[in-house]
């Protein structure tokens, strides 16, 4: 575990990072079905707090592992069996996830147990494989010292929170520092002997695998919300909201998929190396996007199977809300990333929001569900749209004047 080099040609994910992604599908799946669950029986606040420090600990733990994996990954059979412990780890945290959100849906503690025991497992795996680095390489020995002193520090805060009865008021602000030591571990340790040799073209193909991770969630919420619309016996007569839901959720997902792609990160990073922490953790969010999007498409199905206690406009704005942060985001790593804003990006996600409006103002004015869902579907293809008549030579330019200043 000397450091791979940074530059190295066609470095792509590994079968055995693919295999560790499969966990976090779970992982996602579990977080988003809860989420949708909550929305349904109209706990709304309970819904987004639970589903946000879900998808933070989910997300988290994947970057940790992705980032060392991009500038140590050996692939001998120590690394592979450390990873599989992490993957243990992902799992116990999934199946804590059902009793953290059961806790703050009924408001009067926090229920952390299982899923800090399997944040703990993971992070033990972790501080072994930063154990190594150190042992290995003396150019990265310090910062393989730095990680695994805060990564400890960090779940020893984790398992008092867990494991101790603090009384509510204290959980809560104690959780808010935790989190933000999590988002500062690069901070705190990246910055010694000039961090790690990631490689930014595999960085940013391990991202956009775990966007289609969560992609999947889209595919997961259109089959949750159309399986109980087909009519007959056999499921052979489609109604019109089955046929509806279909498509806008396959449509839906398609395009945003389409949006996330058009940008080329790995190019982007290549070129902005400082730029890492920002890409990295400001996935996060657009990350808890597009896992939202999928719930929304599921709580859309509770509500047309007559399953959900809420109405139709907080039906159609849980699936606006996440869209709209999905899309958000992809503006703004673009914007922040490349140093260079766009007047027609800036017209292009005032249509966006425009479009998600209507979605809701058409919901409130008693027009059927499965149209306004419709509606919200063609969301992301404002941008399509917009990336492929004019955008792309923006983009162009963009990256060109990039490269222009890295020489």
């Amino acid at each position: 575990m000397t450091g791979r080099d940074p530059d190295e040609s066609g470095r792509a994910a590994t079968p055995l990072e693919l295999l560790f992604d499969l966990t976090f599908v779970v992982a996602v799946g579990t977080a988003a079905s809860q989420f949708a669950e909550l929305i349904a029986a109209g706990h709304t606040v309970q819904a987004v707090g639970a589903f946000v420090l879900a998808m933070f600990a989910i997300t988290v733990a994947w970057i940790s592992f992705s980032w060392f994996a991009s500038a140590f990954d050996t692939d001998d059979w120590l690394h592979r069996a450390l990873t599989m412990v992490q993957m243990i780890g992902v799992v116990v945290l999934a199946l804590g996830l059902p009793a953290m959100y059961h806790s703050v849906d009924e408001g009067d503690h926090l229920e952390l147990r299982v899923v800090v025991l399997g944040y703990v497992v993971m992070r033990v795996a972790m501080v072994c494989q930063w154990w190594r680095a150190s042992r290995s390489s003396d150019d990265f020995r310090s910062v393989a010292h730095a990680n695994i002193l805060w990564t400890v520090i960090a779940q020893i805060g984790w398992v008092a929170v867990a494991f101790v009865k603090l009384p509510l008021a204290a959980v809560f602000p104690c959780v808010l520092v935790l989190g933000a030591l999590e988002l500062l571990l690069p901070v705190l340790t990246q910055g010694h002997a000039g961090g790690t040799p990631w490689h930014p073209h595999h960085v940013a193909e391990r991202y956009s695998l775990f966007a289609i991770i969560a992609l999947g969630e889209g595919v997961v919420g259109t089959v949750a919300s159309s399986g109980e619309l087909l009519g007959g016996a056999d499921g052979t007569e489609w109604t019109g909201n089955a046929i509806a839901v279909v498509v806008a959720g396959v449509g839906l997902t398609f395009g945003m998929w389409w949006v996330y792609f058009a940008t080329p990160f790995g190019e982007v990073l290549e070129h902005r190396r400082r730029r890492g922490y920002l890409f990295g953790y400001g996935h996060i969010p657009l990350f808890m996007g597009i896992a939202g999007a999928g719930a929304g498409l599921h709580v859309a199905g509770l509500q047309l199977e007559h399953h959900s206690k809420v109405g139709e406009v907080a039906v159609v704005l849980s699936l606006a809300i996440p869209v709209g942060v999905f899309l958000l985001m992809v503006y703004l790593l673009h914007t922040l990333l490349l140093s260079a804003a766009d007047a027609f990006h800036l017209l292009l996600i005032s249509l966006t929001l425009a479009v998600l409006l209507a979605a809701v103002l058409l919901a409130a004015a008693g027009v059927a569900l499965a149209v306004c869902l419709l509606v919200v579907m063609l969301a992301p293809f404002v941008t399509v749209v917009g990336f492929e008549t004019v955008g792309h030579r923006h983009q162009q330019r963009m990256l060109e004047d990039l490269a222009g200043r890295a020489r």
